[in-house]
């Protein structure tokens, strides 16, 4: 399994990071680039404005928010983002890095659970993964069990 970590871009840089990656769309109020420390930028990753904006780390609204986010997710360009992520996962540690105060509320969290999941290969070149994405577990007891997520799948193409 991948050793994928979160935390704050604005906590200092740790030689144990390892690959160290922003998934949020802006740029962090008040610090530099070169002091992040960054080895890429993945905007792609990020949730939409308009997901962002309607979420606001609310911990009530967390688990739509993971449900849209990964329905975000499963857009070309997002999936293209995902396996440039999960290669540089197949390198060694990688560390999500976000803005937010609530690191296990956040997209970065959710990403990093996506990262950590096995992917199968289907029939035909197809990849699948398949599982419930689980909330931290401070915040699931904030959500009532019919609320938690079902089963998601996400489908990408194999090279050839």
């Amino acid at each position: 399994m991948p050793e994928i970590r979160v935390r704050r871009v604005y906590d200092a840089p740790s030689p144990a990071d390892g690959a160290r990656v922003l998934v949020d769309r802006i740029w962090p109020r008040g610090l530099r680039k070169d002091a992040a420390q960054l080895t890429e930028w993945a905007k792609d990753a990020a949730p939409s404005t308009e997901l962002r904006q309607w979420y606001g780390h609310d911990p009530e609204k967390f688990a739509e928010f993971r449900r849209r986010y990964l329905d975000e997710l499963s857009g070309p360009v997002q999936r293209a983002e995902l396996g440039k992520l999960r290669a540089l996962a197949a390198t060694g540690p990688v560390t999500l890095l976000t803005a937010t105060r609530a690191v296990d509320i956040s997209q970065a969290e959710v990403l990093a659970q996506l990262l950590r999941q096995p992917l199968d290969n289907g029939p035909e070149g197809v990849v699948l993964r398949s599982g419930p994405v689980r909330p931290a577990a401070q915040t699931k007891a904030l959500m009532p069990v019919m609320a938690r997520p079902t089963i998601r799948v996400l489908i990408s193409r194999v090279p050839s």
